[in-house]
C-alpha cells in the first residue's frame, strides 16, 4: 500500500476509535469541537490532546516504510526486495517501536508543555497504527516480511492493488465531510471546493489503469463522477451534513473501509477459483498459482499460474459470471514461457543477488537474447504489471555478458 494511504488509514483510525480530533485547528484561544452530545467548547489543551492522539495514529501508520531511507542512502538496489517491508513491518518487532514512538512523542510534548495521552496510553496508539500499516501492506501482492528478523519470508494476501484509489477514496472522504459540514458558515464554499477537486480523478486514474493494461470503461468514470457529486453535495441539501456528529462520519468511513476489504476477500476467493479451474481444464503442471487484483481490484483481477516452463496469465473480469468451462479456456490468455536453459542463463542464476531476485520473485521468466557481441539474461516477476511505454516490465532484472563470457553488469532494467 502506498505511504500516503497508510497516512490516510491511521488518521481515520485515530478519528473513529481513539476519538481523536482533526489534524489542524484554530492556533490560539478555544476551537469549537463537535462531541457525541452534540458541539461545544473545549479548552485549548483538551483540543491538543484529541489532535496528538491522531497524529500520532498517522505517523505510527507512515512509520514503517522508513525503511525507504536506507535505501535512499545505500547503493544497492536490492534493499527493495531484499529490506524494504522488514524488521519495521515485523510483527516481532513491532512493541518495540511501539515503545520507542510512544517515548519519542512524551518527550516532545512536555517540551512544548503539551497535554498528551499517558506512556501506555501512546503505547497502544503507535501499536495499533504500526498494526494497521503491517496489515494494510499484507493485503497486497508485494509481499511482506512481517515475521523478520525470525524468519525471512514474504506472506502476501493478494486483496488490494498496491495502489488502490478506491479504498484511499473510501479512507479519505468521510474525513473531508466531516470537516466540509463541521461549521455551517463553510459549507457551501467547502463543499463545492472539494467536489471540484476530486471531479477530476476518475479520468486520471482510468488514464493509469490504461497504461498498465487495466483499462476502465467510460461508464465506471462517468458513474464515479455521479457518485462524487452525489457524497459531496447532497448531504448540503437542508443542511442535512450539519446534523450528522463529526465523529459518525468517521466511524462510518472505517465500517465502509472493512466492508470494501470484506468484499475483495470474496472477489478473491472467486478469482483463485476461477485461475485454479484455467490450470485444472489446460491440465497445467502447477507450481505456483494465484489470483492478484488489479484496478479498481474488486471485479478486475490477474490470476497467474507458474508452470515448468513458463507463465500463464488469464485477466478476468468478475462481473462476467456467465462463463462456462469452454469460455474460460477460450478467453484470451498470455503465455510468458522460459528461454531453453544455456550457459549465460546457468551463470547467471548463480550469481548471489540473482538469487536474491528468485528468492522474491513469485512468478519469475527468465529471458535470453543477444545484442550485438553481448549476451542478455533477462529475470522478471509476471505479477508486476506490463506498461506500455516500450520500458521493460517493473522488477526486471538484467545481467549482461561480454563476447568471452565475462560479467559486464547487472541491475535493474531500466530500458
Amino acid at each position: 500500500m502506498d505511504t500516503i494511504t497508510h497516512g490516510i488509514a491511521g488518521a481515520l483510525i485515530g478519528k473513529a476509535i481513539f476519538g481523536g480530533e482533526d489534524l489542524f485547528g484554530p492556533s490560539t484561544g478555544v476551537a469549537s469541537v463537535r462531541e457525541k452530545n452534540g458541539s461545544r467548547d473545549l479548552p485549548r489543551s483538551k483540543v491538543n490532546r484529541g489532535r496528538i492522539v491522531t497524529w500520532s495514529l498517522m505517523l505510527g501508520a507512515i512509520f514503517p516504510d522508513s525503511d525507504v531511507l536506507r535505501d535512499l542512502l545505500s547503493h544497492d538496489r536490492l534493499l527493495v526486495v531484499t529490506w524494504h517491508r522488514s524488521i519495521t513491518h515485523s510483527l516481532v518487532m513491532l512493541p518495540l517501536w511501539a515503545l520507542l514512538l510512544a517515548g519519542i512523542t512524551r518527550a516532545f510534548t512536555s517540551w512544548r508543555k503539551w497535554e498528551a495521552p499517558s506512556f501506555a496510553a501512546l503505547s497502544r496508539i503507535y501499536a495499533v497504527g504500526i498494526l494497521s500499516h503491517i496489515l494494510l501492506d499484507l493485503v497486497t501482492s508485494f509481499g511482506t516480511m512481517i515475521w523478520s528478523p525470525l524468519k525471512w519470508s514474504r506472506p502476501a494476501w493478494d486483496l488490494l492493488f498496491i495502489v488502490d484509489f478506491t479504498f484511499t477514496a473510501i479512507l479519505l472522504v468521510p474525513q473531508l465531510l466531516a470537516w466540509v459540514y463541521s461549521e455551517p458558515a463553510k459549507m457551501w464554499s467547502r463543499a463545492l471546493g472539494t467536489w471540484l477537486v476530486f471531479m477530476p480523478v476518475p479520468v486520471m486514474v482510468a488514464r493509469l489503469a490504461e497504461a498498465v493494461e487495466a483499462p476502465i470503461s467510460g461508464q465506471t468514470v462517468l458513474g464515479a463522477m455521479m457518485v462524487i457529486t452525489a457524497v459531496f453535495l447532497l448531504p448540503s441539501i437542508r443542511g442535512w451534513g450539519l446534523k450528522m456528529r463529526h465523529g459518525r462520519w468517521n466511524s462510518a468511513g472505517f465500517a465502509a473501509a472493512l466492508a470494501y476489504v470484506a468484499l475483495t476477500i470474496f472477489a478473491h476467493r472467486v478469482a483463485l477459483a476461477r485461475i485454479h479451474k484455467f490450470a485444472e481444464l489446460d491440465h497445467l503442471q502447477v507450481a505456483s498459482i494465484g489470483a492478484l487484483p488489479l484496478p479498481p481490484s474488486l471485479w478486475h483481477w490477474d490470476g497467474l499460474v507458474r508452470s515448468e516452463r513458463g507463465v500463464y496469465e488469464l485477466r478476468m473480469d468478475l462481473a462476467d459470471t456467465s462463463a462456462s468451462d469452454t469460455d474460460l479456456l477460450a478467453h484470451e490468455h498470455r503465455y510468458y514461457p522460459d528461454t531453453p536453459p544455456n550457459s549465460y542463463i546457468e551463470e547467471a542464476k548463480r550469481l548471489p543477488e540473482v538469487q536474491k531476485v528468485l528468492w522474491f520473485a513469485r512468478f519469475p521468466v527468465t529471458r535470453f537474447h543477444k545484442e550485438g557481441g553481448e549476451a542478455i539474461v533477462d529475470i522478471m516477476d509476471v505479477r508486476f504489471s506490463r506498461t506500455t511505454t516500450g520500458r521493460p516490465p517493473a522488477f526486471t532484472y538484467r545481467v549482461r555478458f561480454g563476447e568471452d563470457g565475462s560479467l559486464l553488469s547487472q541491475g535493474w532494467a531500466t530500458r
